[in-house]
């Protein structure tokens, strides 16, 4: 299986995180992200839900130690040479934590500054427990590659271009056998599929459906049922193609629109705009959640909606594709050209029961937004 990149990119990301490293003035950061390992190296799996650590010094030095089911799969799909790939032993009272740092000192930096990732679901709190009792002196350094990872190189605008035309070959699978008596069983069935038709990926979460008072719902849940003659359904889902996202979000009314979701649509198209427009290199992030709720707020649906309207895409893994930060309120941070948002506009209004959702993916322009997807905004109806 190649690479998803050449050796030059590998080689460049490898070079801007051994500097960060210098500059942090640490001797070594252990990686537990799994979003890292497959920027700086291409090493692609759902090992990191067990013990495993990728070790880059400041010396540029760049070692994994994982489990034995992950050898062969770190030769497969990563640039490290077979004997910077460790295994350590699975036994009863084993103890990777006292692995790593043997590894560490073999690497000459077991008594320097280490950092480590602490913010990421591939190092559970039993395992950090583990790590510090063996290396009682790290210090978090969780945003060293995730700061790296958020400016996107041509060759990953690329990929989310094509993650983007997955999510769009999805929602057109969906409208295709969407309508009243459809299962959604098939629905989630066809999207997935159109995904997986096109080259992608499992996304880094379930897709979302819910139909009903499902619609109301902005999380995957369990349990399918035949959409009534007159509906909603609420879909949120992300083609992923090398593991790279392009969210996308709609709500489809099945049958005559009742009125007030015709309100609730204009508003969604109107908030969408106006974020896009705030979108821009050198504006903090929260000035794109206060278009959101502007709009929102003028057009009377201040209560129904969110405390946030989107966030980062990238290379991501489960447990969610959310690819931190976040659009909130007061977020300081500020945009730069080459990230990618997902941009989700969504009113859920209890009281009536109706739900309305638009959201797609944007790329961050030298002058504002661009958007990835091919679909209008308009309200579909089924």
């Amino acid at each position: 299986m190649p690479l998803h990149f050449d050796t030059a990119e590998y080689a460049a990301r490898q070079t801007a995180a051994t500097r960060a490293v210098e500059d942090a003035g640490l001797d070594a950061l252990l990686m537990f992200a799994p979003e890292s390992h497959l920027w700086i190296c291409g090493y692609d799996t759902f090992g990191f839900a067990m013990f495993q650590c990728l070790v880059l010094t400041a010396a540029g030095d760049l070692h994994l130690l994982t489990r034995l089911p992950d050898l062969r799969q770190a030769k497969l799909t990563s640039t490290l040479p077979d004997d910077h790939i460790h295994v350590w032993p699975e036994h009863q009272g084993a103890m990777p934590a006292d692995n790593l740092r043997s590894l560490l000192a073999d690497l000459g930096v077991a008594h320097g500054r280490l950092g480590f990732e602490s913010q990421t679901a591939g190092l559970t709190d039993a395992n950090g427990q583990l790590l510090r009792a063996v290396l009682p002196d790290l210090i978090d350094a969780s945003s060293l590659i995730r700061d790296l990872r958020r400016v996107k190189s041509p060759a990953e605008i690329a990929m989310h271009r094509r993650a983007a035309n997955l999510s769009d070959d999805a929602l057109d699978a969906a409208i295709v056998i969407t309508g009243a008596g459809a299962f959604e069983g098939d629905i989630l069935a066809a999207m997935q599929g159109a995904v997986f038709r096109g080259g992608g990926d499992y996304a880094g979460n379930e897709f979302i459906l819910g139909s009903g008072p499902g619609a109301l719902l902005c999380r995957y849940y369990s349990g399918r049922r035949h959409l009534d003659a007159h509906d909603q359904l609420t879909l949120e889902w992300s083609g992923a193609y090398a593991r790279y996202h392009a969210a996308m979000m709609r709500t489809v009314v099945i049958g005559t629109p009742d009125p007030r979701q015709l309100r609730m649509h204009d508003a969604t198209e109107e908030a969408l705009a106006a974020c896009e427009a705030a979108i821009r290199p050198g504006n903090p992030m929260g000035h794109v959640y206060d278009a959101h709720a502007r709009v929102f707020d003028a057009h009377g649906f201040g209560t129904s909606r969110l405390q946030a309207c989107g966030y980062g895409m990238g290379a991501v893994y489960t447990p969610i594709w959310v690819d931190f930060p976040m659009f909130y309120e007061g977020n300081p941070l500020l945009m730069q050209e080459n990230q990618v948002f997902f941009l989700h506009m969504i009113l859920m209004d209890s009281d009536a029961g109706l739900a309305m959702s638009l959201g797609h993916s944007v790329r961050v322009t030298a002058t504002g937004a661009e958007r990835l997807s091919r679909h209008a905004t308009a309200l579909i109806t089924c």
